[in-house]
């Protein structure tokens, strides 16, 4: 059976069909999109969002895009796309001016975009939309986003099981007197080396200048920091160690993570860990289709609440994930969401006290009738324990 490496070109024509539904709902020419990932959910055109803005437009019948010259070659090459329209560079070029011609090519007078202009990254500066072509704003494709089809659970599946590979290299390489960055860049090397050996021409390029699979941890104290950093420090016996290893399959991702320890825990790490484990626990049985997010990050705080520990808490119970490393709905006590089929979770309740922090993630699928958990790393404690 042919791995899951790809989205299907069905997967573009659905989307695209469903874009253009909305389209006729709001009576515009068009539909607009100045954001990458957007235009890559809707194309499979993918690229960097730069100081060189990108605009795609959908009409009745065709996709029409405009890109800086440097895109040209790439976006002739998407099969979705009916034609590329280019400036050269910016500032040297007018992108806005060049993708209103476009339109105009087009026909459309009218747009619904998801921006009344391209963003200003990088140091880019230029009009609105709004100034050539009647702008109504919409967020489509960010719903659109948040249940995943059964073809984009695949890749997510994909990307867990690279995850769980480079994960295990990562235990394997940890030992007192190593560098963190030295085992994070090997074991990462060896999952994408992995990965690409096994996956061959099935392989979508996605990197550049490095592999598809990455796998590292925060260590000591930088660890009471949910976003810690790498320190430049030596891994000791009774380090506690905050993980992470993900791979990019097609341009989607999973997320795992693990605490684990250098040597024998002590009692009170023993004690942090278990506490930690149970929340997740908790998190995880509480999911499921028609579930409210907030009931899961409710569920969890009630928890922390019993054992008093909520000052330890500092983050809510977790996201969903896909084309990007956080995506909404949000399990958090404030959102009104509710879990659907093709949702997919990472459940990461955290608890850090002065000295160190403690938390699981897991990726969790939402299935018509329960979950799928497609991290399978050990979660307990001896599965954890690096002797």
């Amino acid at each position: 059976m042919a791995l899951p490496t790809s989205l299907p070109q069905r997967e573009f024509r659905e989307r695209l069909s469903a874009v253009r539904d909305r389209i006729a709902e709001t009576g515009a020419d068009a539909g607009a999109w100045f954001g990458a990932t957007s235009i890559e959910y809707l194309t499979g055109f993918d690229h960097i969002q730069t100081e060189r803005p990108v605009l795609l437009a959908v009409t009745e019948d065709r996709v029409e895009v405009t890109v800086p010259r440097l895109e040209v070659e790439r976006a002739q090459a998407v099969e979705t796309i009916d034609r590329v329209h280019h400036y050269f560079d910016y500032p040297q070029g007018d992108p806005i001016e060049t993708a209103v011609g476009m339109l105009r090519e087009l026909d459309v007078e009218s747009v619904a975009a998801d921006a009344d202009g391209a963003p200003g990254t990088m140091g880019y500066e230029g009009p609105a939309l709004s100034e050539f072509v009647d702008v109504e704003t919409q967020d489509w494709v960010t719903y659109m986003r948040y249940a995943k089809s059964d073809a984009e659970v695949a890749l997510i599946r994909e990307s867990a099981r690279w995850a769980n590979l480079a994960h295990r290299y990562l235990a394997d390489n940890v030992e007192v007197g190593a560098h963190p960055a030295t085992v994070s860049q090997r074991a990462s090397m060896e999952g994408s080396r992995a990965m690409l050996d096994a996956l061959g021409e099935e392989y979508v390029a996605r990197t550049r200048g490095d592999g598809p699979v990455h796998a590292g941890f925060i260590s000591g104290p930088q660890t009471a920091l949910p976003h810690g950093h790498t320190a430049n420090r030596r891994l000791q016996e009774g380090d506690v160690l905050v993980t992470g290893a993900s791979a990019n399959v097609d341009g989607y991702y999973s997320e795992l993570e693990r605490t684990m320890f250098v040597g024998e825990p002590s009692e009170e790490q023993v004690h942090y860990f278990e506490l930690m484990l149970e929340a997740q626990s908790i998190a995880i049985d509480a999911l499921g289709p028609g579930v409210p997010v907030a009931d899961v990050d409710g569920a969890v705080w009630d928890y922390f609440e019993e054992q008093g520990i909520t000052d330890l808490a500092q983050h809510h119970v977790g996201h969903n994930i896909g084309m990007g490393g956080h995506e909404p709905p949000y399990i958090d006590r404030g959102n009104d969401e509710t879990m659907e089929p093709g949702h997919v979770y990472t459940i990461e309740p955290g608890i850090y006290t002065d000295e160190e922090g403690y938390r699981h993630s897991d990726t969790v699928a939402i299935t018509e009738d329960g979950t799928e958990r497609l991290t399978h790393f050990p979660r307990d404690l001896e599965g954890n324990t690096i002797r």
